[in-house]
């Protein structure tokens, strides 16, 4: 079981929720939610990411990751512009962080 700021994720059941509601992944939603989660607090690269969620070392798209992570983030309520939950670390990978940002004053 994982759960980071109100995301809790369950691999035994296949099972999301947010703040307690149920949330209804795809399986590639899933797999990607919990390659993130999983290793929450750090760096996963694109390359993780594609062996680990879709099974391959080749780049069948690039754009393959970000029209998942697109839909896993609406599905989350986390704010692609300016997001919360998973954040984009340029050139290196993605971040499931472990908590919300502070907002600035």
């Amino acid at each position: 079981m994982h759960e980071f700021q109100g995301v809790r994720v369950d691999p035994e059941v296949r099972g999301v929720w947010l703040q307690g509601e149920p949330v209804t992944l795809s399986r590639k939603e899933f797999d990607l939610l919990l390659a993130l989660i999983s290793r929450a607090g750090q760096v996963v690269t694109r390359e993780e990411l594609m062996r680990d969620v879709w099974q391959t070392t080749f780049w069948t798209s690039s754009k393959t990751i970000d029209v998942h992570l697109g839909w896993l983030r609406r599905k989350l309520g986390d704010d692609s512009r300016h997001p919360h939950l998973i954040t984009t670390v340029r050139g290196r990978g993605l971040r499931f962080e472990t908590e919300a940002p502070v907002p600035a004053e």
